[in-house]
């Protein structure tokens, strides 16, 4: 069986400077990050645009503060399901999908099904969403969670240095 490569979009110095400075703020007018990229405003939004176009920026959004808004407690949830054919694990994802306090969810190998990252206000809210969300499940077969401490990096960034 062979899979088919995945193709990568060429990126020259310039997008990188712009990807660089959108991951940290992406919130800079087009004339801000044009000065800091060294570009000219149309050619840098003609190539935010295409970033834009081809996938390579997926999203633009705002990282807001789970301590400020009082949701600090942080789950990092194993989940081993009992049967693990592939539209279980398809079903079991799409819960994931629908659940807000699920914050990411992947799907790992060996080990556990499923890691997921939930963030809640507190251990009641824990325990509704463990209920809710997973031993309600009746292909659920083990749930494990540590919980944060403390955290001492989070970033959102990727690497898109040559």
């Amino acid at each position: 069986m062979h899979s088919t490569p995945i193709s990568l979009p060429e990126l020259d110095d310039l997008d990188r400077r712009i990807l660089e400075q959108l991951q940290e703020d992406s919130s800079l007018t087009n004339q801000d990050l044009a000065q800091r990229v060294h570009a000219s405003p149309p050619t840098c939004l003609r190539r935010v645009r295409r970033l834009v176009d081809e996938g390579v920026i997926d999203r633009q959004v705002a990282i807001l503060s789970a301590e400020k808004l009082g949701s600090t407690l942080t789950a990092i949830v194993e989940i081993t399901l009992d049967v693990q054919a592939a539209e279980r694990l398809d079903e079991f994802e799409r819960s994931m999908l629908t659940e807000r306090a699920v914050l990411q969810c992947y799907r790992v190998s060996p080990g556990p099904d499923f890691v997921v990252i939930a963030q809640v206000k507190d251990m009641p809210a824990y325990h509704a969403l463990v209920h809710r969300a997973f031993t309600a499940q009746a292909n659920v077969r083990n749930v494990r969670t540590f919980f944060s401490v403390h955290r001492a990096k989070f970033e959102t960034r990727i690497d898109v240095r040559a």
